[in-house]
């Protein structure tokens, strides 16, 4: 189905879609952090006690603004929500139901009470209002954080580690805990005289925090407090180290997946075999440029080239003509290929993707993929005999001279 083909429900989707990467969507993500800064710069604003009345008001008047916004925007959510992937096999009801009851309906929802309480005859009077509303609209901040469901991923990808960590770091407590407990509950009762206040010194040294307000006397617990905060030290350590290493996984494996999803739509590539592509896409690198950039200058170094995914560049030809460039063209072959510099500018006329080859894996593949290679030289052949005979600055279907 084309996008002129589309249901405005769909085309309401493709707008309000997390993470989509069409001008139109960006421009709401956008649109919405703003709002949500003036909603929150509002209710800050609000508890304090020097604001006038006059400006109390406007404020007052901002945060039903937002919130009448928050609140369309909940009503388009939900009327959308059949078209999630996920709601592909659930009657139009359900979807709506189910979207409702996850993390993001929930949200939104909250982020509506506050019209909910005004239609039942709630104002906004004072610093506890403010307070109640600015906890449930940061809550959408969340939802422009992408890195959370990969943080989701990453636990449970790690979750053997994690588990394997957690319990060291339970053992440690416990047995510090015990062992103070033993030796200080003497002297100091108080601090150390139960487990669950001995469990507090320990929970403090074990994670380096050291507030000072429970300090082992005796000799043998300075022993455990000091044997407790390097195992804290060594924990925290390999946390980290889990954490790390999940995340980078997580990301190599995005980072691949976005690349193959973007070397489907450059047809130079589409003759290539599953194995070959695979091999391709662990040398390319993606690019993202806004409208009116300049990627390429004349003059510079031929090191790399590049493959249009989606989007479009005007190539700025020496004799003062230009060339439009669009999906699944390609530039930068020739001086790659001939190691001389640029021949070119190359400036964004839209936000476009690209991928970059740089020369190093170029000729790596070359050797491993022939095809692929000669492909290239054929068509950079092709493009120089045309550039002979040009006189001026003239279209080329596939790439130029850059």
């Amino acid at each position: 189905m084309t996008a002129p083909d589309k249901t405005l429900r769909a085309q309401l989707f493709d707008f309000l879609r997390p993470n989509a990467p069409t001008p139109g969507a960006r421009r709401w993500r956008k649109c919405h952090l703003v709002v949500l800064g003036i909603g929150l710069l509002a209710v800050i604003l609000l508890s304090v006690d020097e604001i006038s009345a006059s400006q109390r008001v406007i404020l007052r008047g901002a945060i039903w603004g937002v919130t009448l916004i928050f609140l369309v925007e909940y009503v388009a959510r939900l009327w959308i929500a059949p078209e999630l992937p996920h709601s592909a096999d659930m009657t139009p009801f359900a979807a709506r139901l189910h979207w409702a009851g996850s993390p993001p309906g929930l949200i939104g929802l909250l982020a509506i009470m506050p019209a909910i309480m005004l239609a039942g005859g709630y104002s906004i009077a004072g610093t506890d209002a403010a307070s109640i509303f600015c906890i449930l609209w940061i809550l959408k901040l969340g939802l422009h954080a992408p890195a959370f469901g990969t943080l989701a991923r990453v636990i449970s990808n790690e979750r053997a580690p994690i588990a394997s960590v957690l319990i060291v770091f339970a053992i440690l407590l416990m047995t510090a805990a015990t062992g103070a407990h033993i030796v200080e509950r003497d002297g100091q009762p108080q601090q150390f005289g139960s487990l669950p206040n001995a469990m507090w010194w320990a929970v403090v040294t074990l994670t380096t925090t050291g507030y000072g307000d429970v300090v082992p006397l005796t000799p043998i617990g300075r022993i455990i407090g000091s044997l407790l905060m390097i195992s804290g030290i060594a924990v925290l350590a390999l946390m980290t180290g889990v954490l790390a290493t999940g995340f980078a996984q997580e990301e190599r494996r995005r980072e691949y997946l976005r690349v193959w999803d973007q070397v489907t739509r450059v047809p130079i590539f589409a003759s290539l075999g599953v194995v070959t592509l695979s091999e391709i896409v662990g040398k390319l690198r993606t690019r993202y440029y806004p409208a009116r950039v300049l990627v390429l200058r004349r003059g510079d170094p031929g090191d790399s080239m590049f493959f249009i995914c989606a989007g479009e560049v005007e190539v700025r030809l020496p004799t003062g003509g230009t060339v439009r460039l669009g999906d699944g063209a390609f530039f930068g072959e020739m001086s790659l290929l001939n190691r001389q510099p640029r021949a070119a500018s190359i400036v964004t006329t839209a936000p476009t993707t690209l991928l970059v080859l740089y020369a190093s894996d170029f000729y790596e593949i070359a050797s491993h993929i022939p095809a692929l290679a000669e492909a290239v030289e054929n068509e950079a052949r092709r493009r120089h005999e045309e550039n002979l005979g040009r006189h001026s600055g003239a279209s080329s279907p596939g790439g130029t001279k850059a």
